[in-house]
């Protein structure tokens, strides 16, 4: 129960501030002509939130496609799942900062990073969703990395795991309706966020 607790911490944690930051930038975009783009802690913490909550989603479609396909039998005691957590986090963390690199080569200054997120402050562009395409992407990658890491930590952590590629496909498939639900919930915040700050 101890590392449940500390997990539900956590993750409480990572969703309060996540929001917070979100709309802080919102409100700073309508004061600030030329914004900042997000620096290394916004990475690694947005990072670690979607990272966590996908993790969790991720396990249980990996269970619902191994009992589906009845490949093999994906299903571990909650102090292996922590466990197995601990080590996602450091390869999520890697993620994050590799991920802030390669945006800075790709897109200098995050000009279209910053004029994403002013759009969606000013009602233009995507209503609902937030990031429709990217949450699709994100959860279906995020399931296929959490197969990764277990695969890596059974050989450090000593215990067995059989892979099996269509499960493992049919789980990230599964975990597209979890990456799409994580984005409506962030846009309709957004929206009842904008619908306040009009009536106020």
């Amino acid at each position: 129960m101890f590392p449940k607790r500390i997990f539900l911490k956590l993750g409480e944690a990572l969703f309060i501030y996540f929001f917070n930051q979100q709309l802080f930038m919102i409100m700073v975009s309508q004061i600030k002509k030329a914004p900042a783009p997000p620096g290394v802690a916004v990475w690694i913490l947005v990072t670690l939130l979607w990272g966590t909550v996908f993790y969790w989603t991720s396990i249980f479609m990996l269970q619902l496609a191994s009992a589906r396909l009845g490949q093999f039998f994906f299903n571990f005691p909650q102090s292996v799942l922590f466990n197995v957590y601990c080590i996602h986090v450091v390869f999520l963390i890697v993620i994050a900062l590799a991920a802030m690199m390669v945006k800075k080569k790709l897109d200098p200054g995050a000009l279209k990073q910053i004029q994403r997120k002013q759009a969606i402050a000013e009602g233009r562009g995507e209503k609902l969703f937030v990031s429709f395409a990217g949450s699709i992407a994100t959860s279906f990658l995020f399931t296929v990395l959490t197969a990764l890491t277990f695969f890596v930590s059974s050989r450090m952590l000593g215990f067995e795991i059989s892979f099996n590629v269509p499960v493992v496909l049919l789980a990230a498939l599964f975990n597209i309706a979890a990456g799409l639900a994580a984005s409506m919930l962030v846009g309709t915040v957004f929206i009842i966020v904008k619908a306040v700050r009009k009536n106020a």
